[in-house]
């Protein structure tokens, strides 16, 4: 499912040849559905001739800000794509909805799994969602006394907590995952059981790991792509994600990665760098030729969050 640095990509590789345009016309393919129960005859009229003034994110949603202060909202969910094509060009696979814009280009979403949706929300809709996600990982207010502050007295274990969207935006199962190997945390301890530097630790994973996958454009293992249609690459720099189902060696220790279920949700990690039972004290280097469980893997930046 594309998470924040996904959806993120997205945006930025919009934004110059879309802000601007004008929409002339909405063209349905062969899912009404995509944009929701008032369906495509309905919103389609209030979408022509609206201009696009602005793409912004929040958690995993796009929005497109338009003229009349409404916005149109796209949301990939787990297989959704929304590209910039040339009119003349064939739909795409599993297209629903083609957007055309003035200077003869669209903006297509196709999803094969037929769960995101592209809906116009009025004002009062944006805010409520606004309202209903958690903060911005990557923003200024993010800070780790605020982390803190969300997961105290949280007894739900740590990796199903912070799935949750109301706590922190934008997080999924891969940069959980990654984030918690970084911040050398059992994915199923409990939330509210952190010391002050557990959750300082963990605040500058969740920020690096964002970071190296926007820098990375993304993480595409299937269907994951750019508004141009091009995968991402960060899939060639995760630690643990999808690699315990293979028990693969943990980049620090050496040790085979774990598979596990938490939420629902495949979970990969390492039993050795990432104890169940908090350690006392910061574990020591590891023996001659291993990393010690606190040092950082290559290309991530641990460095004080601001």
């Amino acid at each position: 499912m594309p998470e924040l640095p996904e959806v993120e990509t997205v945006r930025r590789s919009l934004l110059d040849a879309v802000v601007g345009r004008l929409i002339v016309n909405v063209v349905p393919r062969s899912f009404p559905g995509v944009m929701g129960p008032e369906g495509v005859d309905a919103v389609a009229p209030r979408l022509v001739g609206r201009r696009i003034k602005a793409i912004r994110r929040r958690g995993k949603y796009l929005l497109f800000g338009l003229d009349d202060g409404t916005d149109l909202m796209v949301h990939l969910r787990m297989t959704g794509s929304l590209v910039l094509t040339d009119r003349d060009q064939p739909p795409l696979r599993f297209e629903h909805l083609a957007i055309e814009l003035d200077g003869g280009r669209d903006l297509r979403f196709s999803d094969q799994r037929k769960f995101g949706r592209v809906l116009h929300l009025l004002p009062g809709a944006s805010q409520a969602l606004d309202r209903r996600i958690g903060p911005e990982p990557l923003d200024a207010g993010f800070t780790a006394d605020r982390l803190a502050a969300a997961l105290a007295n949280r007894r739900g274990k740590l990796k199903a907590v912070l799935l949750d969207q109301g706590l922190v935006a934008g997080l999924g199962n891969i940069y959980v995952d990654e984030a918690l190997f970084h911040a050398r945390l059992h994915p199923e301890r409990p939330a509210g059981g952190l010391s002050p530097t557990e959750t300082r630790r963990l605040h500058r994973a969740i920020r690096a790991v964002l970071r190296q996958g926007i820098a990375n454009r993304g993480t595409t293992f299937s269907s994951f792509q750019d508004g141009y249609g091009a995968a991402g690459g960060n899939q060639a720099t995760l630690n643990v994600y999808g690699r315990g189902r293979k028990g693969e060696p943990c980049p620090r220790c050496g040790r085979s990665l774990l598979l596990t279920t938490v939420a629902g949700r495949s979970t990969h990690f390492c039993g050795r760098c990432q104890p169940l039972v908090a350690p006392s004290l910061d574990a020591p280097a590891g023996p001659s030729g291993e990393a010690a469980i606190g040092s950082s893997p290559a290309g991530v930046d641990e460095s004080p969050s601001r």
